[in-house]
């Protein structure tokens, strides 16, 4: 293995003599410099892994030949030493991007501790993390075998994703394969625990979680009521939990998370079900047969999701809540930066609503185009295209608005969506629903192992066509292929995003309250 090689710059560097023979000892390989302008010279003619650099110095500073070594490769660590604890000049180094940053004296642990974490980091870190994540892998195992409600779930799902985010940092990809096959192997075991209990949530005094047609009273609602600051509440479509981990803390910088409480999307978790049911608070069934103008079933033609405004307005009317409030849903980036411009006006209001489709549209473009599928080809890349489009959005802008008005943020969303990898044959009549993971309609035929059927739709709150009307959810990483024209079917919808099926990424979902930093 090549030793790795030190640039050391200080102008007293004979009285250093002690240090250097340890770190050769140590089988490191030290060169010397007693001034700035050689050493930019040596630095520029020479590969080296690290600086150590002298912050005062006669003629050229530490911190200009800091300046002139970054101009010139900007990605070698440069390790600040010097006397001064001046507040100022800890200030100005580490705005150049130090790696580090050591008061004189030094002793020579402090100089191999400086290099470990800044050279052997990520090796360090990977080999740890492998190993927690061993250790963790059968308790996980084990308590998954146990899970027995929905509180368990959710919290099995958390832990899920935090070794999932810890794992896709190291260059393990053993590690990060069992991980896979053990999310599998929970999905298998959720579909298996939605379709022993999912029935019994919609009877009266159920022990059940928090879904979307309970949302808004149980966990807005208090918020609204405090009435000690205005509410801006925000539902990007189609979030998943671990794609909210990823931007968590870009929203940080603006709002300290007060509550995290992960609740239950209702079945489809399809957004003309799910997003209605927030905003009327009402299953899919009472939404029919109360406000029949504005609920369309799955066949009809037609927008499914014009009347979430009025649905608001009701709901708001039916608990009782007389307050200002205005409602956005924001498709494009036009709309983003129209409602960015117009957004000082809204600061009486008691309540703003934000419907921000953007993460929806992405999942959609990645089944339909080409370089969208290369962008987000797994899980890991999906977060990391969601990082990159919040950072850049609107959306951020609304935020950081909201928090310099003095808003209170509530950030949800109506479902997640899961990254489908096997088809399931199905057969319907031709007005069976489009769906990729659910279907509704007359005389289906499908896989049983596949799916959770429903012959009775009004037991879980949805509506009929007809009759003889039911709904089947797609379980696991499955979708809904018909049997006409397959093999085309199966090549354009594998390994895309789709939702409306029972697993936990489209299930268990975030609702998160901030108070202004």
């Amino acid at each position: 293995m090549d030793k790795i090689k030190i640039l050391w710059v200080d102008d007293e560097i004979d009285l250093l003599k002690p240090h250097i023979l340890f770190l050769e000892k140590k089988n490191y390989e030290v060169t010397t410099c007693n001034n700035g302008r050689d050493a930019v010279d040596i630095f520029e003619e020479n590969n080296f892994d690290i600086v150590f650099l002298d912050e005062n110095m006669p003629g050229m500073s530490g911190l200009e030949t800091l300046s002139e070594m970054k101009e010139k490769k900007s990605s070698v660590p440069m390790i600040m030493i010097t006397k001064s604890e001046e507040e100022y000049i800890m200030e100005e180094a580490i705005g150049s991007k130090i790696a580090d940053y050591l008061i004189k004296p030094v002793n020579p642990n402090q100089i191999l501790l400086s290099l470990k974490k800044n050279l052997d980091h990520s090796r360090l870190i990977s080999q740890k993390t492998t190993l927690d994540y061993q250790k963790e892998f059968r308790k996980i195992t084990m308590e998954m075998a146990m899970v027995n409600s929905y509180e368990d779930w959710i919290e099995l799902y958390k832990k899920l994703i935090f070794w999932e985010l810890e794992l896709e940092n190291i260059n393990d990809q053993s590690m990060v394969e069992i991980l896979e096959s053990q999310k599998t192997e929970a999905n298998s075991q959720f579909g298996k625990f939605i379709e022993r209990n999912y029935e019994d949530w919609f009877k009266p005094k159920a022990d059940k979680p928090v879904q979307s047609h309970t949302l808004f009273k149980e966990l807005v609602v208090p918020e609204i009521v405090k009435k000690d600051k205005p509410v801006l509440f925000v539902v990007i479509d189609n979030l998943r939990y671990d794609q909210w981990k990823a931007f968590e803390n870009v929203v940080g910088n603006y709002y300290k998370l007060e509550k995290e409480v992960p609740y239950y999307a209702i079945l489809p978790t399809a957004t003309q079900y799910a997003r209605n049911a927030i905003f009327s608070g009402l299953t899919p069934l009472e939404m029919e047969k109360q406000f029949p103008q504005y609920w369309k079933n799955d066949p009809e033609e037609g927008g499914k999701n014009l009347y979430e405004a009025e649905f608001l307005s009701a709901q708001l009317k039916r608990l009782g809540l007389h307050i200002k409030e205005d409602y956005f849903k924001i498709t494009n980036l036009a709309g983003g930066k129209k409602l960015v411009e117009g957004f000082k006006a809204l600061k009486n209001n008691n309540l703003v609503t934000v419907v921000y489709n953007f993460v929806d549209m992405l999942s959609h473009a990645k089944t339909e185009m080409d370089v969208v599928k290369e962008l987000a080809s797994d899980d890991k890349a999906y977060r990391s295209l969601t990082l990159s489009w919040f950072k850049n959005s609107p959306l951020l802008e609304i935020i950081q608005q909201a928090q310099k008005l003095g808003f209170k943020l509530i950030l949800t969303t109506d479902h997640g969506t899961i990254n489908v990898k096997n088809p399931s044959k199905v057969v319907g009549d031709k007005n069976t629903s489009l769906n990729l993971r659910y279907k509704t309609g007359r005389s289906l035929t499908y896989e049983h192992k596949d799916v959770y059927a429903v012959k009775e739709p009004k037991n879980i709150g949805l509506p009929t066509i007809n009759m003889s009307s039911s709904y089947i959810f797609a379980k696991n990483d499955l979708f809904l292929a018909y049997v006409n024209n397959y093999n085309h079917y199966v090549s354009y919808y594998k390994n895309t995003y789709q939702h409306g099926g029972i697993s936990l990424e489209e299930m268990i979902i975030p609702f998160l309250v901030f108070n202004p930093k």
